[in-house]
C-alpha cells in the first residue's frame, strides 16, 4: 500500500499562489513579501520557499533585492466546462466600450463563451417584467450586467443563476460587483467649479442614475451645492428621455434665459454630444460654458483644449469580472463587491467665471 502524501504548508501556499496567478489577480508584479505574510497568515520563510518554487516553474522572476517579483505567466486557467456568459449592456453602442471589449476578449481567451444579449437595458426599458421574460429565453449559464438600475440588479440578485454587476446601483444587494469609487472625485470636481465662481451647474446623467431617486454620486453633487448655499432643483439634475431627441430637448430647456455656466456630463458619448450641441448654439467652451465628463475616454488624450474629467483604471475592473467568472466555473460562491479608485483631472474645458 502506497504511503499517502500530505502537502506541506509550503506546497499549500505555492498551490494557492499558483491559482491566483492563473486567474490574473495581480497584474504585472506579485504582492510584496510582507503583504503575502499578512494575507496568508504564514511565516516569511514559508512565503519565500513558495515563491522560489513558483520561480522554478517559470511563473515569476526575481528583480533584485527589495523589488517585487515580476509575473511571467498569468494566463487564466482553462475552465473545465465551457460556461456561456451573457453580457447585458445599457445601449448597443456600449458594446464598444474598452473595458467591455477587454472583458469579453479575456473570457474568450480563458475558454469561456461570452456573448452580448440580443436586447439591451434600454430596449427593455429597464423594466423588470420585460427583463424576466427576455432572460428566460436566453441560453446562458451566468450574466454580467453593465450599469443596471436598482430594480434590475435587485431582480438579478434574487435569481438562481449567478450574476455580476459592472457599476450600476448595486450597493447593499447580495450580488458580486465592481466599479470605480467616483464619490471623492465628484465632490472635488463640484467644489472646483464653485471655486471658479460657478453656481448654475447642471449634471446630465442616465435615467438609472436619477430615478427613482438620485444615486450616491448624484446625491454627493447635490449635497456639495447645498453646502455652498445653493438651493438645488430639477435645474441641477434634470430628467430627460434617454434618446438623441431627448438629450437635445433637455439642452433646449436648459439654455434659456438663465442657462447653466457649467455642465457635468455622464459618460464620454454624452459629453461629445453636449460639446457638439453647444458648438451649434454658438457657445464656446470654456468661455461661455465649462464642461466636465464623469468618465475617461482614451480620445481625451488627443483633445485640445484638454478635457476635465474623472479618471479611473479599467484594469482592476476587468480583472475582477474575469476573476468572478473563474470562481463561478470552479463552483465557488462569490458575492464580493469591490471598488477601484478614481480621481478628478482638471482640464482646459473649465473656465473661471468673471
Amino acid at each position: 500500500m502506497a504511503t499517502p502524501h500530505f502537502p506541506s504548508i509550503t506546497e499549500q501556499v505555492a498551490s494557492y499562489l499558483r491559482d491566483e496567478l492563473h486567474q490574473g489577480i495581480w497584474g504585472e508584479t506579485m504582492p510584496g513579501r510582507s503583504k503575502l505574510i499578512e494575507l496568508l497568515g504564514v511565516s516569511g520563510k514559508t512565503v519565500e520557499l513558495a515563491l522560489q518554487q513558483l520561480e522554478k516553474e517559470g511563473l515569476i522572476a526575481g528583480q533584485g533585492a527589495g523589488r517585487k517579483r515580476r509575473i511571467i505567466q498569468a494566463a487564466p486557467r482553462k475552465p473545465s466546462s465551457k460556461l456561456s456568459v451573457a453580457i447585458l449592456v445599457p445601449n448597443r453602442f456600449d458594446r464598444g466600450d474598452n473595458f467591455i471589449v477587454d472583458i469579453r476578449h479575456q473570457l474568450e481567451e480563458a475558454g469561456y463563451s461570452p456573448f452580448f444579449s440580443e436586447k439591451t437595458l434600454v430596449d427593455l426599458d429597464m423594466d423588470v417584467s420585460q427583463l424576466e421574460k427576455f432572460v428566460q429565453k436566453v441560453r446562458a449559464d451566468i450574466w454580467i450586467i453593465a450599469a443596471g438600475s436598482r430594480e434590475v440588479l435587485e431582480w438579478f440578485s434574487k435569481q438562481s443563476f449567478p450574476a455580476f454587476a459592472l457599476f450600476g446601483r448595486r450597493g447593499g444587494l447580495p450580488i458580486a460587483s465592481t466599479g470605480p469609487n467616483k464619490a471623492p472625485a465628484m465632490s472635488e470636481a463640484t467644489r472646483h467649479l464653485l471655486k471658479l465662481g460657478h453656481r448654475r451647474i447642471t449634471l446630465l446623467c442616465r435615467e438609472q442614475r436619477r430615478l427613482p431617486q438620485p444615486g450616491k454620486l448624484e446625491q454627493i453633487f447635490l449635497d456639495t451645492l447645498e453646502d455652498a448655499g445653493i438651493q438645488t432643483s430639477k435645474f441641477h439634475l434634470p430628467d430627460w428621455e434617454e434618446s438623441k431627441e431627448g438629450f437635445g430637448t433637455v439642452l433646449d430647456s436648459l439654455f434659456g434665459p438663465t442657462p447653466p455656466t457649467a455642465l457635468i456630463v455622464d459618460e464620454p458619448f454624452l459629453f461629445n454630444a453636449a460639446y457638439y450641441s453647444l458648438s451649434n448654439r454658438g457657445l464656446r467652451v470654456p468661455d461661455d460654458v465649462s464642461l466636465i465628463c464623469t468618465d475617461y475616454d482614451p480620445a481625451f488624450a488627443w483633445c485640445q483644449p484638454s478635457v476635465a474629467h474623472i479618471k479611473w483604471e479599467i484594469h482592476p475592473v476587468v480583472r475582477r469580472a474575469v476573476q468572478w467568472v473563474n470562481n463561478i466555473s470552479r463552483g465557488k460562491e462569490d458575492l464580493r463587491q469591490t471598488l477601484t479608485s478614481a480621481e478628478f483631472i482638471d482640464g482646459d474645458t473649465l473656465g473661471k467665471l468673471n
